[in-house]
């Protein structure tokens, strides 16, 4: 199955239905997940690759490597006050714009 035919993007285009009518308009899927670097789980830092995915595109496409965009790498500590959130603002910022 398509990730644009999922029950988020549904219910998104229902929402906003004017965002799914403009053809131009382009939907991402964001995905991370941790990292260590050193193949130790026992340092005190880990990364977080942050992968762009446009939906856009048929499914054979939006799924291969060429298509999904590295857009950041954050490295933090392995610590349970940080907040992933705060390093994705310039990001979701940065989206807005274009």
């Amino acid at each position: 199955m398509h990730p644009s035919n999922g029950k988020t993007s549904k219910h998104f285009n229902r929402v906003y239905p004017q965002f799914s009518l403009e053809s131009r308009n382009v939907c991402f899927g964001l995905c991370t997940d941790i990292f260590n670097p050193f193949g130790s789980f026992t340092t005190p830092y880990s990364s977080w690759p942050e992968i762009l995915t446009m939906y856009n595109l048929p499914l054979k496409m939006c799924m291969r490597l060429e298509f999904m965009f590295l857009s950041m790498v954050i490295l933090s500590p392995n610590s349970s006050s940080w907040n992933i959130n705060d390093c994705l603002h310039p990001l979701i910022d940065e989206l807005k714009q274009l």
